[in-house]
């Protein structure tokens, strides 16, 4: 049961009270932002008390509850459960304005200020109204007691000194009231609901519960509350001794993390969301406060472990230093479970220093691995969470690690998968952009293992030797080492991707994209020994970039040990390119085609290895897919045996058009972004501007030809209509001959697209939040209101296993219909405009 009334700062500090700020709660966290917050609305209080007494401003609750030492006698004390900030602020202040009045010569204002709103003056000790949690004591003490310290550069410290510094810029001397106004303002102006809770309430159930009804706090901080509500008697020793140097190493982020991992090393699948109720559920079984204060004290010990982990220059073994910084380097947070298993083991004992760097190596070996063979991400999370059940209970963690790597489809590559992918894998379009650069930097180290590189890393680029777009001057240079019937094109596509045509550079606008010739004098003069090799070569085409490629598989197999082959599965099931490819060939209705280069960029391969899998696989629709002019390949040979027809005539038959030069109808062109659409993928649109950009003389690509003139003329009546009648939408841009129109909100996490998909006849209105996970959470937890106030209901897709997730509404027809065109253009600019209006308040 808990009481609710109306206050002021006044009725809160008058008369023998002390305000408790549990030592659960977080520290004093007000910054410079807050401040000149409350500032301003004080001074505007203070100008309206001077016109109307009466004047009032609300700054919200203060929610209280019983101390445990709450007595019949002496001073009556409260725990603070939520209001902390402010008071502490408001406080500070008062202090802030004693100390002036102070210096100006008004002692008797001072001392009435230290004995109403700040000390018990009469009691026993003295002791404060406001007394803070047990890390802001020190700092808060000294401003109260005027000590020399007072006004540190902590956060107490900083507050008290922007008070001193406001007040006295406000002090008028030709006013002598103003500073007395000041003071109503703060103690008689400021509103309070003041809630306390009656004694047999639990504070620590209504902190939980105050944060479940939306006062967030970090799940650390409820997971702080829960342990010290269980330690009782035990909590100020333990906060002290334990926690609070723990929350000195590491922050409420870190903490977070931290607990999770704890999690993560007992249950791979759960969710770092998750974490606060996975550990409430854990320690509940735990009878005792001893059992409690272990745990804490556990905590710390893994605290020291996470530590080394996002600092590893606190490790003194170098090689361990060394392998910890690359995994801290390379970004992935779901390493970290494997990583304290292996470092607190070895804390424990029972890991020898060199057993901890072969499991360290092995997991550096399938990232590499993974990323060279264009598997970088797939199952990652999964497999990384495992592995911590499969080793914990092992003698030799480096051992049990390979090996389970080694097992089932976890893409560890072999030797011979990675010599293979350096010919054929477009290794600068897999995996995150920092990680490829790593692997060619510690390759780059492995050239030289004494030197430094003169260069900043942080400078360093990924650079195409041979130049991603063939001008005239790269391109009769790179024809040279061809044969004479070779296909230009197409060889330059093979190859300029790969990882032997890859180097890096501190210079990449001035590299960009020159002959060989021109950047063969700026690699020669390179800080790094990659480049020099490089400019050793008198030419640069496709067969040094093969050579090069070999050099550095070797190099990569000599560096990152590849799993135990003696337990690796061989593939007897279609791959999961094989399989994506399949379902996405699949959506091509008869009477379309598409290209090669297309469903590539879907399924997130290149055209030489996707003509590979459809030349030797049966795959349903194979024949729709031609080339990028809309001709079939000279190479397509059907999957089945005995199989002779003329793939020209099927196509014809199922309604696909051809011109008298065998190039079918571009109007019956399925883009990879439909062919995305029709799969339920997203396309990298910086992939696909790439691609389509080095399609020199390839001829239609879907983007030109009358159906693109129909999406364009479309989405201008879109615009126009918009540009009209949309309240909410303030910029409309130009629009292009695309399948969608995007709208930003005024925040880079989402924009809206208007979509229109001719071949299932339908419009779509789409929110797209592009990697957001927690904020498609955040709107997804107000559905309900969110749908209210737009009216209509959405598609909601968390897309699971892939970073954008979308909000979606929808409605059948055809823009081609000219009678059907106005409803359609008048249904978007209404449903993107309401999306507009309405979202973003949200976020």
């Amino acid at each position: 049961m808990v009481h609710a009334e109306n206050g002021t700062l006044a009725g809160v500090l008058e008369g023998k009270k002390q305000y408790q700020v549990p030592l659960y709660q977080r520290v004093y966290s007000w910054g410079k932002k807050q401040l000149e917050q409350l500032w301003a609305d004080v001074i505007e209080l203070e100008r309206s008390i001077a016109r109307d007494p009466k004047s009032s401003h609300f700054i919200g609750s203060l929610v209280l509850a019983s101390s445990p030492d709450f007595g019949a006698i002496g001073v009556n004390k409260f725990l603070v459960v939520d209001g902390q900030q402010r008071l502490t602020t408001l406080t500070l202040l008062l202090a802030a304005l004693r100390d002036h009045l102070v210096e100006m010569g008004d002692h008797e204002r001072a001392h009435g200020i230290d004995a109403q709103y700040l000390i018990n003056i009469f009691d026993k000790g003295k002791p404060f109204k406001v007394l803070p949690t047990q890390a802001d004591r020190e700092s808060y003490m000294a401003v109260l007691n005027r000590a020399p310290q007072a006004g540190g550069e902590d956060a107490i410290g900083e507050a008290y000194r922007f008070f001193r510094a406001r007040i006295a810029a406000a002090d008028d001397p030709d006013d002598p009231h103003d500073l007395e106004l000041l003071e109503a303002a703060v103690v008689g102006g400021l509103a309070l609901v003041v809630v306390t809770a009656e004694p047999s309430d639990n504070a620590h159930r209504i902190f939980e519960s105050l944060n479940n009804t939306g006062l967030r706090l970090t799940q650390s901080d409820l997971l702080k509350n829960y342990l010290f509500m269980r330690l009782g008697d035990r909590a100020e020793a333990v906060y002290d001794n334990i926690w609070l140097p723990l929350e000195r190493r590491l922050d409420s982020e870190s903490l977070e993390l931290l607990f999770w991992l704890d999690l993560a090393q007992r249950d791979e699948r759960v969710k770092q969301s998750d974490t606060y109720i996975g550990q409430q559920k854990r320690l509940e079984a735990l009878d005792t406060v001893e059992d409690i204060e272990a745990e804490v004290i556990r905590f710390a010990e893994l605290g020291e472990v996470l530590a080394t982990i996002l600092d590893p220059k606190r490790e003194s073994h170098s090689e361990i230093r060394r392998r910890l910084t690359r995994i801290r380097a390379w970004g992935s947070t779901t390493a970290y479970p494997i990583v304290m298993q292996i470092l607190s083991r070895r804390a424990s004992g029972l890991v020898r220093d060199d057993e901890a760097v072969r499991a360290l190596i092995y997991l550096e070996s399938y990232f590499v691995r993974r990323v060279v063979i264009g598997r970088a991400t797939a199952n990652l999370n999964r497999t990384l969470l495992q592995a911590v059940g499969a080793i914990s209970g092992s003698e030799r963690v480096d051992l049990a690690l390979r090996e389970f790597l080694s097992k089932g489809r976890k893409y560890f590559a072999t030797d011979q998968q990675i010599r293979e992918a350096a010919q054929t894998v477009p290794f600068y379009w897999q995996g995150r952009g920092p990680q490829k650069k790593l692997i060619l930097q510690w390759l780059e180290e492995a050239y030289r293992p004494k030197e430094v590189i003169e260069l900043d890393p942080a400078r360093l680029t990924i650079e195409h030797v041979l130049p991603q777009t063939l001008s005239e001057p790269v391109r009769e240079a790179f024809v040279l080492g061809l044969d004479p019937d070779a296909n230009v094109d197409y060889e330059h596509e093979r190859i300029v991707h790969t990882i032997g045509n890859l180097t890096l550079s501190g210079y990449n606008s001035e590299l960009s994209n020159r002959p060989f010739t021109d950047k063969r004098r700026m690699l020669e003069a390179s800080g790094l020994a990659m480049n020099r090799k490089i400019a050793s070569e008198a030419v640069w085409g496709v067969q040094q970039i093969d050579q090069r490629g070999s050099e550095l598989a070797e190099k990569i197999i000599e560096l990152w040990p590849g799993p135990d082959e003696s337990v690796t599965q061989s593939e007897t099931e279609p791959s999961q390119l094989r399989s994506q490819i399949a379902a996405i060939l699949a959506e091509i209705p008869a009477g379309r085609w598409t290209s090669y280069g297309d469903v590539a960029i879907v399924a997130g391969t290149w055209a030489q290895p996707l003509a590979a899998i459809i030349a030797r696989y049966p795959l349903v629709n194979a024949w729709r897919v031609l080339q990028a002019g809309g001709t079939i390949s000279s190479g397509f040979r059907w999957s089945e045996p005995n199989r002779a027809d003329n793939p020209r005539m099927v196509l014809e038959e199922e309604g696909v058009r051809f011109d008298s030069e065998g190039h079918a109808d571009p109007e019956q062109f399925m883009s990879a972004e439909e062919l995305a659409e029709a799969a339920g993928l997203d396309v990298d649109q910086e992939v696909l501007a790439v691609r389509r950009a080095t399609r020199k003389g390839s001829g239609r690509n879907g983007n030109a030809g009358s159906l693109s003139e129909a999406k364009l003329a479309f989405f201008e009546r879109v615009r126009d209509y918009g540009v009209a009648h949309a309240g909410n939408i303030g910029s409309w841009r130009q629009p292009r001959a695309h399948y969608e129109y995007e709208i930003a909100v005024g925040d880079s996490r989402g924009v809206i697209s208007l979509q229109v998909q001719t071949q299932k006849r339908a419009v779509t209105a789409l929110f797209w939040i592009h990697d957001d996970k927690d904020l498609y959470a955040k709107l997804l937890e107000r559905r309900a209101d969110i749908e209210s106030e737009l009216g209509f209901a959405l598609d909601w897709d968390e897309n699971p296993g892939r970073k954008a997730t979308k909000l979606v509404a929808s409605r059948p027809g055809n823009i081609l219909d000219e009678e059907e065109v106005p409803d359609l253009v008048e249904w978007l600019v209404r449903t993107g405009d309401a999306f507009a209006g309405v979202l973003p308040r949200y976020f």
